[in-house]
């Protein structure tokens, strides 16, 4: 009776001892297991912050973040060290900005900015993300700003004398397409369309041309709607440090703008300089053409030439709470 029951007590223990070895094979293979299909997960964003210059970039902050924007632009340097040190002492241009993520992938944002005293809206919507597996290779974001002028009506250089409040209107759309390559390279490529309700018109001596699209006493200094495209690179060579370089191009599309007599087109902006970042800030130093900070000044009124030594220091400060 007592063998019996070491025999049962001894098949009962080896019972246990195979389960449990069963068991611990069970996890080591589940550890080393490789993964069967694709990481569809989201990839890192393209670019650190929302900004790179005075472009949006595809970079929505997750849900219930909230940032402030500070966009400096001095004069420019052509006037030299001794008249405004370089433009640091010229006229500036200085935007304030407020963002909320309020759900994911959609950023709606505030801003007011010196020149024209403006007043804008925006609003920022990623459409496609970029996977890790890159079954996604690009991120698709859709990008809107409305700005409003909101200078005295008694500036009739902004004006004219007969205006209604939606002259002082203009839009920015943008179709924003970002990639990350790897760790280090980043790039996008952004097609915009710009238009203004109203424009000054001025009345100038041009020769008379039956061709013209509208009498010669209305001709106006610039044009109403604008196509044009945004390229952007950032090239990491830290872990907080960046180098970056854009080119906002406005396209000379057939019409209006090849009457260059009376027409002032816009030249390209082009920016280069460095960007810092960490979790909760980014810092941009930079040298850039255009003086105005949002984009439908950018696209339709610069006029600084930046091989003509027409540029000027610019910077961005933004600021992260995460809620």
């Amino acid at each position: 009776m007592k063998r019996n029951f070491i025999t049962m007590k001894l098949i009962y223990c080896m019972f246990i001892a195979i389960a449990l070895l069963l068991q611990v094979r069970g996890f080591a293979q589940e550890g080393t297991e490789e993964p069967t299909g694709p990481d569809n997960r989201p990839s890192k964003p393209a670019f650190e912050s929302g900004l790179l210059f005075d472009q949006q970039t595809s970079n929505v902050q997750q849900k219930n973040a909230f940032e402030f924007v500070i966009q400096h632009r001095f004069g420019t340097v052509e006037n030299g060290l001794k008249k405004d040190m370089y433009g640091l002492w010229g006229a500036s241009n200085i935007r304030l900005g407020l963002n909320f993520t309020f759900t994911k992938n959609l950023l709606l944002g505030w801003g007011m900015t010196k020149y024209n005293k403006a007043q804008d809206f925006q609003i920022k919507y990623n459409v496609l993300e970029q996977t890790r597996s890159n079954s996604i290779p690009v991120t698709v974001t859709l990008y809107g700003d409305m700005q409003i002028n909101c200078m005295e009506a008694t500036d009739t250089s902004s004006f004219g004398t007969n205006f209604k409040f939606a002259d002082r209107l203009s839009y920015f759309s943008q179709l924003i397409i970002s990639r990350r390559f790897n760790n280090h390279l980043s790039m996008q490529l952004a097609p915009s369309f710009t238009h203004y309700n109203w424009l000054r018109v001025d009345t100038i001596n041009i020769k008379s041309d039956p061709n013209l699209p509208f009498p010669t006493k209305d001709a106006t200094a610039w044009e109403h709607d604008k196509i044009g495209i945004s390229f952007g690179v950032r090239y990491k060579i830290s872990p907080q440090t960046s180098f970056i370089v854009a080119a906002d191009i406005p396209l000379k599309i057939k019409g209006i703008a090849e009457y260059k007599d009376f027409i002032n087109p816009p030249k390209p902006n082009y920016s280069i300089g460095a960007e810092i970042s960490t979790s909760t800030h980014a810092f941009h130093l930079f040298f850039t053409t255009s003086q105005a900070i949002l984009p439908q000044e950018t696209m339709m009124k610069n006029q600084n030439d930046f091989f003509n030594r027409q540029f000027l220091l610019g910077l961005n400060i933004t600021r992260l709470w995460n809620f």
